[in-house]
């Protein structure tokens, strides 16, 4: 299959999922099943533990090394679990070696922001008991890209040291919805349109200053760690990975963006199917890699 077939492929699949939002039970319930329907990466495997007083999938492979890869999963903060996180996770931890987290953070309605924030620094306070901040990496697709970032400025605002780096994959790094690209993608995203991620939004930040405060862009992200970002260019939230980016270099952080163009929200779920998404994997592995090294060597 040719590289384009593989994009028709995704696209046609993601066109395909219903648009109407359900209720809070069966969007969870929908989600699940779509999260944990593919295995994890060849070579890791899950066991379920606890992390921060709540539930997580530990995932390792044949390197067990220092390294700690600590996961956000995705879920618009409504949806989503350890478990739907877990495969995502398992393919960095395929190449970084070590131990990985795929940790289920507190969701909205029933627990609004900034409930995920203080689950994710609980996670990582219990991580640091045992292993040194340079032998931590944090990552996380969408909601949990955007929370990954809040990680890193809550650690920073609580006197903890940063990991050694961090990835972030279409990060929703705007809650108030400002982003010009959910204009000018609305008619090339196969996933989203406005008001399902305002559905989303409404239910995690119910207030102007809420979704504000929950939005990382708005954030002073000075003193974070080395970012990585990547996105595609046909989501509704480029802008925000774009922002992001903008912002963190305005901060002088190391940030590295990466844009794929013609490729969907979070592609990189699709590692084994898409080649797109293996290579972003791999990269993303390396820029991780790399910054542990260097945290380690100083």
């Amino acid at each position: 299959m040719s590289r384009q077939q593989q994009r028709d492929a995704v696209r046609a699949a993601l066109a395909a999922a219903p648009k109407e939002r359900g209720t809070v039970e069966q969007e969870r319930a929908g989600f699940e099943l779509f999260g944990t329907a593919r295995p994890l990466a060849s070579g890791v495997i899950g066991d379920d533990v606890t992390l921060g007083g709540r539930r997580a999938v530990r995932l390792r492979g044949d390197d067990q090394s220092r390294t700690v890869v600590l996961y956000l999963h995705g879920g618009g903060y409504v949806v989503g679990s350890h478990r739907t996180g877990a495969r995502l996770a398992s393919a960095l931890v395929a190449r970084t070696g070590g131990t990985g987290y795929s940790l289920d953070y507190r969701l909205a309605p029933e627990h609004p922001y900034p409930g995920a924030v203080e689950d994710a620094l609980a996670a990582y306070r219990e991580v640091l008991v045992t292993t040194a901040a340079s032998d931590i990496v944090v990552a996380g697709d969408s909601a949990g890209g955007g929370l990954t970032v809040a990680l890193l400025v809550a650690a920073r605002e609580a006197g903890l040291p940063q990991p050694a780096a961090a990835a972030v994959f279409s990060p929703w790094a705007d809650l108030t919805l400002t982003g010009e690209s959910l204009r000018t993608r609305a008619g090339a995203d196969p996933l989203f349109d406005v008001p399902a991620l305002r559905w989303y939004a409404d239910h995690y930040a119910p207030t102007a200053a809420a979704a504000r405060a929950a939005s990382p862009i708005f954030a002073d992200l000075s003193g974070l760690a080395p970012l990585l970002v990547q996105v595609g260019g046909d989501e509704l939230l480029l802008d925000d990975a774009v922002r992001l980016a903008a912002r963190a270099a305005a901060d002088d952080v190391e940030v590295t963006l990466e844009v794929g163009p013609g490729l969907p929200h979070v592609y990189q779920i699709n590692f084994g199917a898409l080649d797109d998404a293996d290579e972003a994997l791999d990269r993303a592995g390396t820029f991780l890699s790399r910054r542990l090294h260097a945290a380690v060597a100083a």
